[in-house]
Formats: C-alpha cells, sequence, structure tokens
C-alpha cells in the first residue's frame, strides 16, 4: 500500500476559516459580527484566505508544514458544512484568486493544504435541491437525494421526514450515492481542487455514504491526479476496516485524544488510558498507524484548556505525549496558545491576535516540541516500544529507528517519580549520556539500566 512519503513528517494546524484572520475586510458580510466577539451558530466575524496568508509567518514561525481547513466552499453558514456550490469558494472567504495565492505561499513554504469533503450532504441552497423544491415530482433530481414522500417540507420545524438530512437535519439533505449521477459529480469535485493544487482530501463522515464501492473509484481518481494525496477519513471509533488500498490512508485519531485526556486527567486506570493509546498502534497496519491524525482538540470538540480546568502542566504534558507518538500530530487554532471553548460553538472563538492574551509559555512548548521532532527523525519514523507503565501514573516508550533512539517518559501524578528502566535491547551503552531536550537535564546510562527522576505532572524527550 502506497502512503503519501510526507505524512510521517507532517505537523498539522486545522483552521476554522471564518476564526482565523480576517485578511480583506471587503468580503466581509454586512452583518458582520466584531472580531472576537462570543461565537454563534449563525455569526459570521470575517476569516477569510487572505488572512491566513496574512498570517503565514505566524504559522511558519510556530513550525507547521500541513494546515487542514475546514470547509471552504460556497455554504450558507460560518461552518460551511452545508456547501451550495463545491466548485466555488465562498464569497466570504475570498475567490478563486485568492485560494490560488494561498496554494502558491503554502508550497513556496513547503506547506501541505488539505481541503475538507463533505460529501455525504449537502445545504438546502445547493441545485439539485433547489430544484427539487421547485419542481417536486417533476425534478430530474429527484433520485439525487433520498425522498421518502412529496411533496417535499424543507423549512417548516422538526426533523426531515419527507427526506433524508443528516441525522435528521433539514438543512441538511443527504446524497443518494446509489445514483451514478452523484458519484459522478463528486469525483469531478474531487480532481478539480487536487488539479488546483490541494495535497489531500479530510473526508467528513465517510462512513455514512451508503455506497463504499464509491470510495474505491474516490481514491483511484485521487492517486491519478497526485499519488502524494493524504486521505484523511473523519471515523470517530478505532476501525481498521477504513483503512485500505480503497479506503483511506490515515484516520482522524479521536480514540487517541479519548486515551491522552484520560490520562493526563488521572481519572482512569492509567492501564486502561495507554491501552487506548496503543490500539491504534497495534492495531492497524504499520504504514496506516504512522499515517493517523493525532489531535487533542478539533472544531467538533471542547478545548482541551477548558477540559483539563484552565491545568497548564496537564496540557503540556498531553503535548509532549501527542508528538511522541507515531502519526501527525495536529495543532488546532488557538490551542498552542491557550484558548478556552466549550462545546460547539464556543470551541470555534475567534484567534485572539492580541499577544497580551497568549499563554506564551504553552507556546513556546509547542514550538519546541515541533523543533524537535523536525531534528530527530526517530520521532518521526521510528518504531514505538513500551518501556513502563505503572498505576502511580508513569508511562515510558521508545521510538528506534536504526541506530538513533528517543525515550519519551511521562508522569501524571502530582509528585516527582524515580523510575528505572531496562535499555539493553535500545543499544544504548553503559556510561551513555542521555539529555532531555524539554529540560536540558542530562542522565548517565548505568550498565543496562537507565535511572529517571520524573517532573510532576510533566515529561521528557531524552535522546
Amino acid at each position: 500500500m502506497t502512503i503519501p512519503h510526507w505524512v510521517q513528517d507532517a505537523v498539522f494546524y486545522q483552521i476554522f476559516p471564518d476564526r482565523f484572520a480576517n485578511g480583506d475586510p471587503r468580503n466581509d458580510p454586512v452583518n458582520v459580527h466584531p472580531w472576537g466577539s462570543p461565537p454563534t451558530v449563525r455569526g459570521y466575524q470575517g476569516g477569510d484566505l487572505r488572512g491566513v496568508i496574512e498570517k503565514f509567518d505566524y504559522l511558519l514561525d510556530l513550525g507547521i508544514n500541513a494546515i487542514y481547513f475546514t470547509p471552504i466552499f460556497r455554504a450558507s453558514s460560518t461552518h460551511r458544512y452545508n456547501a451550495s456550490d463545491y466548485f466555488q469558494i465562498d464569497p466570504f472567504l475570498g475567490d478563486l484568486r485568492d485560494f490560488r495565492a494561498l496554494i502558491e505561499v503554502a508550497h513556496a513554504n513547503h506547506v501541505r493544504v488539505v481541503l475538507d469533503g463533505v460529501f455525504n450532504h449537502c445545504g438546502r441552497g445547493f441545485t439539485a435541491f433547489t430544484d427539487l423544491l421547485e419542481n417536486q415530482d417533476a425534478s430530474p433530481y429527484r433520485d439525487w437525494f433520498h425522498v421518502h414522500k412529496m411533496p417535499i417540507d424543507a423549512y417548516s420545524p422538526g426533523d426531515a421526514l419527507d427526506y433524508a438530512g443528516w441525522w435528521g437535519y433539514k438543512a441538511l439533505p443527504k446524497f443518494n450515492f446509489k445514483n451514478p449521477a452523484v458519484q459522478k459529480y463528486f469525483l469531478e469535485v474531487t480532481r478539480y481542487w487536487l488539479r488546483l493544487g490541494i495535497d489531500g482530501w479530510r473526508l467528513d463522515v465517510p462512513n455514512e455514504i451508503e455506497e463504499d464501492s464509491f470510495w474505491e473509484d474516490f481514491r483511484k481518481s485521487v492517486e491519478l491526479e497526485n499519488p502524494d494525496a493524504y486521505i484523511l477519513g473523519e471515523i470517530w471509533n478505532f476501525n481498521p476496516l477504513w483503512v485500505d488500498q480503497n479506503h483511506c490512508h490515515g484516520l482522524m485519531n479521536y480514540p487517541v485524544r479519548t486515551g491522552i485526556l484520560e490520562y493526563v486527567k488521572g481519572k482512569s486506570q492509567v492501564l486502561h488510558s495507554v491501552e487506548m493509546i496503543e490500539n491504534t498502534i497495534t492495531g492497524y497496519p504499520r504504514a496506516n498507524a504512522f499515517s493517523m491524525y493525532q489531535l487533542i482538540g478539533s472544531h467538533d470538540t471542547e478545548r482541551f484548556m477548558t477540559l483539563v480546568g484552565n491545568d497548564l502542566k496537564k496540557v503540556k504534558l498531553a503535548y509532549t505525549l501527542l508528538f511522541g507518538l507515531p502519526g501527525a500530530p495536529a495543532v488546532y487554532y488557538g490551542d498552542e496558545i491557550g484558548m478556552e471553548g466549550g462545546k460547539d460553538p464556543d470551541c470555534r472563538r475567534a484567534f485572539q491576535w492580541d499577544e497580551t492574551s497568549w499563554n506564551k509559555e504553552l507556546r513556546d512548548f509547542v514550538k519546541l516540541l515541533i523543533q524537535i521532532r523536525k531534528r530527530l527523525p526517530a520521532a518521526r519514523r521510528g518504531d514505538y516500544f513500551r518501556l513502563l507503565l505503572n498505576e502511580r501514573g508513569g508511562y515510558i516508550f521508545a521510538r528506534r529507528l536504526g541506530g538513533e533512539c528517543l525515550i519519551v517518559a511521562l508522569n501524571n501524578s502530582a509528585t516527582r517519580k524515580t523510575v528505572s528502566i531496562q535499555v539493553k535491547n535500545l543499544g544504548l551503552r553503559d556510561g551513555q549520556i542521555l539529555r532531555d531536550h524539554l529540560s536540558g537535564e542530562e542522565f548517565i546510562v548505568s550498565g543496562d539500566l537507565l535511572n529517571l527522576t520524573l517532573p510532576a505532572v510533566g515529561g521528557m524527550w531524552l535522546s
């Protein structure tokens, strides 16, 4: 199975376009909310593609080298998961010239761009659905959707009963992928944006598209246009069926997020937390396990800082673990500066560009992890070996690549812990000095053992 070569070396940054940066106020909607207003379901705040270009130096300074954008196609919402035209940039975000400029800036700086493919459902403004509403039973697009009865009522209160909607929402009509015309349309969409230079697709709820054969054709279309394009699936559970030669390269690894959250909060047994994490490493083929999108935050989750009660040590511990695991680590915009937020829409607040509001210690820490990861091939491509796990909060593993070894040592307890680990099989020699890249502290291998004193609610990266 061919996996894009760059994914294991990637550090992703997820951007919710309306809330990242406003680079061109001329394309703002007339009812735009002031930047930084409490987020609402319907309230635009003016973020756009020019804003991303304008702030690209910020992203490069942080060190990321891949961006995942939530939907940018024309739609009637801030989140744009209800597309009305898959071939157009939403005018509140800019136009095709802005998009081309963004791709040019990204690629000139060796940054990959992945777009959100929301193919399962559309908005009520999508051409085929508006035709269905207008012409009802006489519409040539009737078979584009799952119509239960006529006439269709798309706007009265309540769930969608006349047709299938995503999770019953009338505002999100579900496509009928048994119709070859629907499949053809989305394969054209797929190829169009790849030809414009994107480096991959993140697929929204792909498991809810009932015609699985579509994904085989999708995969072939992607590989014909760009063999190095990344296919990322939004699958919330552990599911190896979605990573094979006919589906995705990697998945948004929410089980790892859950395991990391449980570990740093200390709310469950350490063994259970780590088993959740390790299951995604050993339970998938190696190539796919190393191509997972590793996250602790997204537009669909509460902010990690909020979930751990604004405990900076726990957030740093989570990143120490996340960046040490196989796969491509991801930062949700603003998490690196300590932004807070509850459930949607609160997790989609506008980025705080006033640096006085930043948690600079956290941003510097994330930046350091990115720098170290780029510097150490073992951190990106090394095999995973668990070295220690105990119910007192200690969790230590190694990443080994050839003669290079990185040891990631973690402690989720509120007290310092002294541990001793066997390092004979890691190729380390007696008297060898290992340095913690996070603190600068040094430790000496004694015989076959390495004795470490782990900080409370903290970790080390040793090599």
